[in-house]
């Protein structure tokens, strides 16, 4: 079957195709690239990013959309691989500016939907289904979407029909052969595109630096089991809301130890509700309960499956550790499982709910002392099966930080690409194909737009500096009222302090700081034509040099002079 959108495939104006990464590639997150024409533009996922440590009050980040701002004429569909938030998180906020078509297998559409409702888009989005071994033509493009296992159903990957030759798009993926929910890799799909000819292959490099393959998700299954089937009492279950294979087996395991399944969380009470819909989860009404049931059934009768494996502070399973969830409560015998892995930069997070765990009496069962998780990306050897399937012209890695692309670009290295067909680019490249042959050919304009509260992109790294200087070293205010008429003080001058001393304990060199400024301002006050912007930035000036001078801090200091 081939979708068409609005027409069949079109002969080129210009014999050249590109691919521009605006994000992905050099990071986890931000997932945002294009294939292009002179005509036509095709979107490839449009993804977040959650905030570092460093970006602080920051909700997520999303790609700059500049180069698609520039090209929005010639834009014509959003194709997006699977669910996850690194690849459909931006999409309420490209669709908020641009007029686009989005296509997506029916669970990566439902989960779209949910966002896209909560900004208030869903009325006016043009979303169309895709199915794995379906066809969809968009201008000179014509995709061939292929089934590809992950840690959430409904994934794909394409082959791309392009006026240069064909791409290949792994999407994210392991090489599952006994998937818990949904259908295996489909490897005779790109053996055949490989027997064809392929001139580019595009690979998901997260787990490029792993040896061996990828455990299947039915061994996690197993291990579970285990630990259900031993617990004296509650079993908590800490899992990704969107990884619907795990929460099938979670259920199936409920239902042969006679237990029932409570879903605790906002995201995880929303997916389940989806997934069910969908026919992915089945979960009979008699096994499920709500937080009101949790009193009546026995408590080795029991599983609670909740979000914050992350430790994320207000997720469902932290205010259950804090002793700030109003119906879940810890009780000594329960068992936590926190059935992830931990995500470079949330150990602290995760280990505080851990402890706070311990405190409360329960026993808890994390990476650390039990294989409970595996991974939904491909390791080594399921990398190479696939290089070696496709064996394409030119391999280009996506979907990694640097050191995941290098790695990967060493496994290609070792079956035999050629080391000219070895293009590792970054975010900003972009890959041009013409005449069969493929260069990086320029760099394009990318960035990371910040997304604090309602407000989009108006939190610059300035901003961001300015909160991590507050954050580390305070607030000083220096304020003082004077009548530039009369030549005199209309008021004491004032030190306010946050974050930077106890004000009882530092009260001398909080005075000596109060006396500069007060000299500052009244012999501005003898001196004709005053600057008043200039004279707060001497008192600033001044105040820094002593207070660095006493204590060798650095706070921020905002002199105000107000003039009446």
């Amino acid at each position: 079957m081939i979708l068409t959108s609005p027409t069949a495939p079109e002969a080129p104006t210009d014999n050249w195709v590109d691919l521009t990464f605006l994000g992905g590639v050099g990071e986890i997150g931000l997932n945002l690239m294009t294939v292009e024409t002179a005509e036509h533009l095709v979107v490839v996922d449009a993804g977040l990013m959650f905030p570092e440590d460093h970006m602080l009050g920051i909700d997520i980040v999303i790609p700059d959309f500049s180069y698609l701002r520039e090209r929005r004429d010639k834009l014509s569909g959003l194709i997006l691989t699977h669910g996850h938030e690194d690849h459909i998180g931006a999409a309420p906020f490209l669709l908020k500016e641009m007029d686009l078509p989005v296509y997506g297998t029916p669970l990566t559409l439902a989960l779209l939907r949910e966002k896209l409702k909560e900004h208030g888009l869903l009325n006016d989005a043009d979303l169309r289904e895709i199915h794995p071994g379906e066809h969809l033509a968009l201008g000179p493009f014509e995709f061939e979407f292929i089934p590809v296992p992950h840690s959430i159903v409904d994934g794909v990957g394409f082959a791309l029909r392009t006026p240069q030759g064909v791409l290949i798009h792994s999407g994210d993926f392991k090489v599952d052969q006994t998937p818990v929910v949904g259908t295996a890799m489909d490897l005779n799909r790109f053996a055949h595109y490989g027997e064809e000819g392929v001139l580019a292959l595009l690979s998901d490099s997260t787990n490029a630096e792993r040896p061996g393959y990828t455990l299947s998700e039915r061994e996690i299954g197993v291990t579970l089991e285990e630990f259900i089937r031993e617990a004296p009492g509650r079993v908590i279950i800490a899992v990704f809301a969107s990884h619907i294979p795990r929460l099938h087996q979670i259920v199936t395991l409920a239902a042969k130890h006679g237990r029932k399944v409570l879903f605790n969380g906002k995201s995880m009470i929303t997916n389940t509700r989806i997934a069910k819909e969908l026919g992915y989860l089945d979960l009979p009404p008699s096994l499920e309960i709500n937080v009101g049931d949790l009193n009546r059934v026995p408590p080795e009768e029991t599983i609670i499956v909740t979000t914050g494996s992350q430790g994320e502070p207000m997720s469902a399973l932290a205010r259950i550790a804090m002793e700030a969830h109003k119906q879940i409560q810890i009780q000594p015998g329960d068992l936590v499982i926190l059935s992830s892995k931990f995500i470079p930069g949330n150990e602290r997070a995760i280990t505080t709910v851990i402890n706070n765990l311990y405190r409360l009496g329960a026993e808890v069962v994390y990476q650390e002392v039990a294989d409970i998780h595996v991974s939904g990306h491909a390791n080594q050897e399921e990398l190479k099966l696939l290089l070696n399937l496709v064996r394409p012209r030119y391999f280009i890695p996506i979907h990694g930080e640097l050191r995941h692309l290098i790695k990967h670009t060493h496994l290609a290295r070792a079956v035999g690409i050629p080391e000219d067909g070895l293009l590792l680019a970054r975010d900003g490249d972009q890959v041009r194909f013409e005449d069969g042959k493929a260069t990086i050919n320029d760099r394009v304009e990318v960035g990371r737009v910040f997304v604090d509260g309602k407000g989009v992109g108006d939190v610059s790294r300035i901003v961001l500096r300015d909160r991590r200087h507050l954050a580390g070293d305070g607030l000083v205010i220096a304020l003082v009222a004077v009548d530039p008429v009369a030549g005199t003080l209309a008021s004491e001058p004032d030190l306010i302090t946050r974050g930077f001393v106890l004000e009882e304990e530092q009260a001398p060199l909080l005075e000596q700081a109060r006396k500069i400024f007060q000299e500052i301002v009244e012999r501005s006050l003898s001196e004709p034509n005053q600057d008043w912007l200039e004279i707060q930035a001497q008192a600033g000036k001044a105040l820094r040099k002593l207070f660095f001078k006493a204590l060798e801090r650095r706070p921020m200091i905002l002199p105000l002079i107000l003039t009446l």
